[in-house]
């Protein structure tokens, strides 16, 4: 197994994102610094994932598709964009992967491949947001569109058994 922390939207909706995978077999959801100007907390999570199963490439996709990974907008300090590496090799990778992607998108990606410093766990009654409170109106209006996003892009990636939901019209989105 190995960990890998992203950053750069509400973090109930990325480890919803993260928690539907395949190869993921945990998600750490709270707030996570870097070093040097990005000492400040973040909100975030930490995937646990076997690579074999999924690469640390199409999950770098993944978090560049379901948030807004061009947009400098006014909430970047609560929602830095961001790959939090553990490691060189991850850096490498990260970065890699970021640059290789950024033909996909018109605008530059200002997502940031930094070091984990710090992780803080959000409190337990918020862990597994999405999966424990999937009726609520912030996930069925702003979880569930980005959940269906990567259904649309990624299916082969997306352990479908938990996100059959999405297709029994529980949600109000669609």
């Amino acid at each position: 197994m190995e960990e890998i922390g992203f950053g750069g939207s509400c973090h109930w909706c990325t480890e919803a994102i993260f928690l539907s995978l395949k190869g993921v077999n945990a998600v750490r959801q709270g707030w996570i610094a870097a070093d040097g100007p990005n000492m400040t907390f973040s909100e975030g999570v930490i995937v646990e994932y076997n690579p074999e199963v999924i690469t640390l490439y199409t999950l770098i996709a993944i978090h560049l598709f379901t948030h807004s990974c061009t947009s400098n907008h006014s909430m970047r300090s609560k929602y830095r964009s961001a790959v939090y590496t553990f490691n060189a090799g991850q850096r490498q990778i990260s970065r890699d992967a970021i640059q290789s992607l950024q033909k996909e998108f018109s605008d530059p990606v200002i997502t940031q491949v930094l070091p984990c410093e710090d992780f803080k766990l959000n409190t337990e009654d918020f862990l597994n947001y999405y999966y424990s409170n999937p009726e609520k109106p912030f996930c069925e209006n702003i979880v569930n569109p980005k959940l269906k996003l990567l259904l649309a892009q990624f299916a082969d990636q997306v352990n479908t058994e938990k996100l059959i939901h999405l297709n029994r019209g529980t949600d109000r989105t669609g």
